[in-house]
Order: structure tokens, then sequence, then C-alpha cells
């Protein structure tokens, strides 16, 4: 402990300043070492700088042997097909592989940053055997209905007759190709759920499992993952969608449960390949850091990172990226047309701005040391999603936080630059939205 340090002093004491290349990241990777689950965060979703520092540390994990595959925070199959890809599958390129993520918010993993590292992920898998490549794979349920069509795709090739059976299987599921309309209708009684179909259908995909395994082998091994994982989205999408229009019915928590459901399951399939089964994690810091030491806890909610220390101890390892001002690509309502929007400079009692006060611009703050008690008490924090509303800023993106048990370290970048999006709308280049305070 070190009770004389303040909070600001505990930064400029253990606070490393970044020097804009591998070096950088020499502490975190000695820090992962050995571990089985790395999360990476990011404040926002349209952040170029985040994108950019999460693959340089998942290529030198890569390369230094102490990862063998990577989840994001994309649907199951969206990622399926750029897995593919960068396992040497199928006759895409770099950029076609992405073309799965159509839903809003494409820009999140259609970007120029995802382009390059899934172009380097393929180029780099093709020096290693094929057991050995590196996967990536989806941890989030919004794929309803193409994994529900995904399931049955499968089963055409293998068996038609279950092919059959999930679509008798799924048929409650296949009036309405809405999900949110799906739920509504589900939840208030005017049809009846899928539910017991959609489980029906994971029962018994993993009930064939061996079998098919047994005639077809190994090389089957990844097709079935693909299509038992699929079976589960939809029984806790199903779930989750019926849940948006139900009372006492927390979809954060169904959500996150989920993904830390995939994640376990994507480290198991990884082992049965042979691989040790560690995996770095892609997604949003209020995903990614623990929801014990925030605000959200007190309103009954978990998140992933949480589910995740609780799970594997020592083993898991979060990591939070923060921001104090700069550019974001984001949206102003769901479902809009992406922005290139200004990033008002944090709140004064933000831990963002007491990042900016050390004056260090861009810094990696190790939090296992002594000081870093200092960073315990709460702070506010600012997490931008896919929406950023900067008119009701402190309402719509704050919530209270202790970094220190957060986190296990956070890298800072004062001032960011938004992510550019593979197609982005006309006037992208050179729009900025006026720096207003009003």
């Amino acid at each position: 402990m070190c009770p004389q340090l303040t909070p600001f002093l505990a930064v400029r004491l253990l606070a490393r300043r970044l020097n804009e290349n591998d070096s950088d990241y020499e502490e975190l990777i000695a820090l992962a070492k050995g571990r089985n689950f790395i999360l990476l965060g990011e404040a926002t979703h349209g952040t170029c700088e985040f994108y950019r520092m999460r693959a340089d540390i998942t290529r030198l994990l890569i390369t230094g042997g102490e990862v063998d595959a990577i989840a994001i925070e994309g649907d199951w199959p969206d990622a399926w097909r750029v897995n593919r890809f960068v396992q040497g599958e199928g006759s895409d390129d770099a950029e076609s592989a992405l073309d799965d993520f159509q839903r809003f918010p494409a820009w999140m993993w259609r970007n120029r940053e995802m382009l390059d590292f899934v172009a380097w992920l393929r180029a780099h898998n093709a020096t290693l055997p094929a057991a050995a490549r590196i996967g990536i794979y989806g941890l989030d349920l919004y794929s309803l209905y193409r994994s529900a069509d995904a399931v049955i795709r499968y089963l055409e090739q293998i068996d038609p007759g279950q092919a059959e059976l999930a679509r008798a299987h799924y048929a409650a599921l296949d009036h309405v190709r809405e999900p949110q309309t799906y739920g509504y209708q589900a939840a208030t009684g005017q049809r009846r759920s899928a539910r017991d179909g959609a489980i029906a259908q994971l029962l018994r995909l993993r009930a064939d499992e061996a079998e098919h395994l047994a005639r077809d082998g190994l090389a089957a091994m990844d097709s079935h993952f693909f299509a038992e994982q699929n079976a589960q989205v939809v029984v806790n999408a199903e779930h989750y969608y019926r849940g948006m229009f139900e009372r006492r019915v927390n979809t954060w928590n169904l959500r996150d449960a989920h993904m830390a459901q995939t994640l376990f399951a994507i480290s198991r399939h990884r082992v049965r390949r042979g691989r040790a089964g560690r995996v770095v994690v892609w997604a949003h810091n209020s995903h990614v850091g623990d929801a014990r030491a925030t605000e959200t806890h007190t309103h009954g909610e978990w998140n992933l990172g949480q589910l995740v220390r609780q799970e594997a101890g020592a083993a898991a390892l979060l990591v939070g990226f923060t921001t104090y001002t700069g550019h974001v690509a984001a949206a102003s309502a769901w479902d809009a047309e992406v922005e290139h929007k200004w990033v008002r400079p944090a709140l004064s009692d933000s831990c963002e701005a007491l990042f900016h006060a050390s004056g260090l611009d861009r810094f990696y703050l190790p939090l296992d040391a002594p000081g870093a008690a200092e960073l315990r008490a709460p702070l506010l924090q600012r997490a931008i999603g896919v929406i950023y509303l900067p008119e009701s800023e402190r309402a719509s993106h704050y919530f209270a936080a202790a970094v220190a048990d957060q986190f296990d370290a956070i890298f800072h970048v004062d001032e960011t630059t938004a992510v550019e999006p593979l197609a982005p709308p006309h006037g992208w280049h050179g729009r900025e939205e006026a720096r207003t305070l009003a």
C-alpha cells in the first residue's frame, strides 16, 4: 500500500508512456504469459487506435505462442466466414471475408483495421500446419434466423432426415423473419414460443456429435462445432428476444452469459483439436471489465469479464482501453448511418480526465502494483457503443467504476481517431461534427 499517494500521483508513478512500436506491449505480453483468457476492451466501438492496438497485441501473442484463437463481439455465423478465410478455406479475399457483417453496425468489423488484421492472419496461418492455425470466432447472439438456417444447411449435407427434423423444430420461428417482432409476439402470447423446439435441436446435435466424428473423422470437427454453436445461438437468442418484452428479465445478463458460454466452448473446442485452448477476446470495455467493480453490479448486472474471472481465476486477464477526446465512428440512432463524430473532452470527475491530467498523452498503466490501490475509489468512466449522443453524454455514456478492480491493466490514448468503415457514407472524408459544448 502507498497511502501517501493520490490517484494523480499513482498514475504518474505507474504509467509508462508508449513509443508506438512493439515495445509498448512488452509488459502486457509478460503479464499474459500462460493465461487462458486475455480480454482486450475498447471504450468505443469506433476508434481506430483501439483496433490497431488490439491487433498488435494479438499478433504478438500469436507469434509468441500464447493464444490459438480470437473471439470477437460479433455474430457467430458472420465471424465463421472470416474464420474460414484465415484458415485458408473458401474463395474469399480479405475484404469479401468480412461481407457477412451486414447487420447494424457493420463498421464494427467491416473496417480498414480489421481488414489488415485478417489479411495478416491468413498469411501467418499459411506458414503453419492446418491443425495449428489460429481461428476467429463470434461471441454474440443476434443471428437468430441465420443461425437456424445454418443448422439446417449443415444437416442437409450430412443427414437430410435430420434436416427435416430441424425444420420442424424451428418452425415456430419461421413465421416472422424479424427477431424483435418474434420476441414481442412470443412474450405477449400471440404465438407459441419456439424454445422447446430449439432446445430439442441443440440436444440432438450434441447427441449425434460422436457418431458424425466417428464416421467423418477429425475433418468434421470444425463443421459440427459450427453447427452446434449455431444451435446454441438459436436457443439463447430466442430467450433473449423474448426477454426483451418480459418483465424481470435482464437481457444484458442473458447476452453476456451467452458470450461467456461461447468463449468457454471455443476454448474446449481448441483443446479437442490438440491446441492449448487459449483465447484472446475483442469486445467493449463494458463487457470486458469486471462488472463487480462498477455501479451496474448494484443493479443486478454481471458481464463477460466477471464471469470469466469467476470461472478462470488467475488464468483470466482483463485489459481496458480509454480516451479523453478525439473522433469516433458512431451513429446517432439505432440502425442509422455511421457518422464521423467528435468526442467531447471527458468529464472532470472521470478516470479519463485523471489520465489526461497526467500529461503523458498515451500510456500503459498496470493495475496490479501496490500504488494502484489508489485507483480503487469509484470515478466516472465513459462508454461509447455504436451510438454516441453528446447532447446527453452524462446520462447516456457515463457510469461509476473502480478501475483497479475492474481491469488488470489499461491503455490510455488521450486523443484518438475514428475507425474507417470499408463502405463509408458519402462525404465521410473531411466530415467533422461541430465542436460545440453547448
